[in-house]
């Protein structure tokens, strides 16, 4: 690892096999959590180019345990957080509302690093199990449209790396890492990253495999879209930059996204939203990012008619109704 800190200082770059080699060997506790935390800092000071976040990819999707859910045409809604922008949980939230408007979803997650409150962390404070059992899998994407992969059950070889990271407190490359590695492999994908050149690189990796893939970035910095100003949009069609008035939603402020202090307050903001009791703020933003995952499956439909599909979805219950199927939780009537 001495080499290779020394060249990584001296700007060097890693080629496709040194990468997937050098985290297999993390993943082999080859190395101490300060040569750890050195390799994951020199990333954040030069940035990470293709082939060096192609094998990382191939090397974590190597390791993982994997999960067959191939019997089912599911999407994964899925942001790389690090935008430090400590919003609410749109991407999980998006995730039932798309599953409560009849579309399967295979959301993979994590607890949040360098936000107070990641999709596992409120999942859990909810009361969901997390599991990596295949059968359960995919009874719940029978009985609820969705089920949850938690990253640590499925990617066991990381485990040396989690408290290096929590430590750390600040994205790294393993936040870019996330969305690509879901052990179940979707063929459709909603991605946030949070920025301009990482936007660039998935669409790189995805213009080489098969999937229907919808990868944002709102310019003021977001992971997803904010509604807060412009954001782009590239699609296996198309690129281009859209504005919430050209989906005749308003422009909102960065403190309508505000998502908490804590994890309870995480939590209590989910379930005002998921029950319909959310700000007109949160609700849109929720409903325009489960647009675009739904296009995914719609591409006949507009973007604005797959909005208005998550919002009706919504506002009539089904995106609550998906996760107390999902959790098992008892009936009970929406304010």
């Amino acid at each position: 690892m001495k080499t290779l800190l020394h060249r990584l200082f001296n700007k060097e770059k890693l080629n496709y096999t040194e990468a997937k080699q050098t985290l297999c060997n993390i993943a082999q506790e080859q190395y101490n959590p300060a040569q750890i935390a050195a390799f994951l800092a020199v990333f954040q000071l030069r940035g990470i180019e293709l082939e060096e976040l192609k094998g990382f990819r191939d090397a974590l999707l190597e390791l993982c345990i994997p999960v067959d859910l191939s019997d089912f045409d599911c999407i994964d809604v899925c942001g790389t957080g690090g935008d430090g922008k400590n919003t609410f949980n749109v991407s999980t939230l998006s995730a039932f509302v798309i599953a409560g408007a009849g579309y399967k979803v295979a959301k993979h997650g994590n607890y949040g690093v360098s936000s107070v409150c990641g999709s596992s962390n409120v999942l859990e404070y909810l009361g969901y199990q997390f599991t990596n059992n295949s059968d359960q899998l995919q009874q719940q994407l029978e009985r609820a449209n969705i089920c949850f992969l938690h990253a640590p059950l499925f990617h066991p070889a990381m485990k040396s790396v989690a408290p290096i990271r929590q430590q750390l407190g600040v994205k790294t490359f393993f936040n870019m890492l996330g969305p690509m590695v879901n052990p179940a492999q979707p063929q459709r994908q909603l991605v946030g990253v949070f920025d301009l050149k990482l936007q660039r690189l998935y669409n790189y990796l995805y213009q080489q495999g098969n999937k229907q893939y919808a990868i944002i970035h709102a310019l003021d910095g977001y992971d997803e879209v904010s509604l807060t100003g412009n954001f782009k949009l590239v699609t296996n069609e198309q690129e281009q930059i859209l504005s919430p008035q050209a989906l005749n939603l308003p422009q909102y402020k960065a403190q309508d996204l505000f998502g908490g202090n804590t994890i309870k307050e995480a939590a209590d903001i989910f379930m005002q939203v998921l029950q319909g009791n959310g700000t007109t703020a949160q609700q849109d933003v929720v409903a325009c990012n489960a647009g675009i995952a739904i296009q995914r499956f719609e591409p006949n439909l507009s973007l604005i008619d797959c909005i208005a599909k998550a919002k009706e979805t919504l506002a009539k219950g089904a995106a609550y109704q998906a996760f107390k199927s999902l959790t098992m939780k008892k009936a009970s009537i929406i304010n």
